[in-house]
């Protein structure tokens, strides 16, 4: 069995201007220390020069909340891989729940930007799925998300596939402070690695680093995190603050 290495990401969403991140960023590094726990900040495109250079020199990475499939074009108020590449992130979340409910992210774009990023960079992929509430009190919440890891994950092969992050954010939970309790939780994620292993095999679906995302709180992380197949958690309005952060970090 793989160790998976536990792995907290913030989910900045649209806050902070420039000199906001870097306040952050000054106060965070002087919180944080090196742990055994992967920790980075998914922020917008703007910010991302400045929290790479103001983490620089540390083990904290930097992801992107978005990447179009296409290497340049007429795609206005897009950002390419190569753009990103260039900037030297290390994150692209993929699909959160946010793009699919307002832009339009369908499976099938999701999935070509997969195949993007792992065949054309080193770049680590954060795939958000989950149900929303209609779905989950309809009792189609597996239906819904093994649907949605089948089609993102088409076509990868398994060595692509052990490289996603997988994110279950269930959208009755997000910014709604619902939490999942730590057993639908670690029901979902469970359900998740099984659905990778009957796509691929055991050895994949260990490699995988399955996150829990939805109100997670340092108050809650800990609880979240205690099944076996929860491997961290994607954070958002609590990652905003340095302290709270810093919290769930120290699980």
């Amino acid at each position: 069995m793989a160790m998976r290495i536990p792995f907290i990401a913030g989910n900045w969403k649209m806050f902070k201007t420039k000199a906001e991140a870097k306040a952050f960023a000054e106060e965070f590094k002087a919180l944080y220390h090196d742990t055994d726990v992967k920790t980075a900040i998914c922020a917008p495109f703007t910010q991302l020069d400045t929290l790479k250079e103001a983490f620089a020199g540390t083990s904290i990475g930097v992801g992107a909340q978005n990447v179009h499939f296409e290497d340049e074009g007429a795609f206005t108020g897009e950002v390419s891989l190569p753009m990103l590449k260039e900037v030297g992130v290390d994150y692209i979340v993929i699909g959160h729940s946010e793009r699919r409910q307002y832009f339009n992210e369908t499976d099938e774009t999701v999935n070509l930007k997969l195949k993007k990023i792992l065949g054309e960079s080193d770049i680590i992929p954060i795939l958000c799925v989950g149900e929303n509430l209609d779905q989950r009190e309809a009792g189609k919440e597996a239906e819904i998300v093994e649907g949605q890891i089948e089609a993102d994950f088409a076509g990868l092969t398994a060595e692509q596939a052990a490289k996603v992050v997988v994110a279950y954010e269930p959208i009755w939970a997000i910014g709604t402070g619902k939490t999942a309790t730590p057993e639908q939780a670690g029901e979902m994620c469970t359900l998740i690695r099984q659905k990778i292993q009957a796509l691929y095999d055991e050895d994949t679906c260990d490699q995988v680093i399955i996150q829990y995302g939805g109100s997670v709180k340092p108050e809650n992380a800990s609880d979240i995190m205690a099944n076996g197949d929860v491997d961290g958690a994607l954070v958002g309005g609590a990652s905003l603050v340095p302290e709270k952060f810093m919290g769930i970090i120290n699980f």
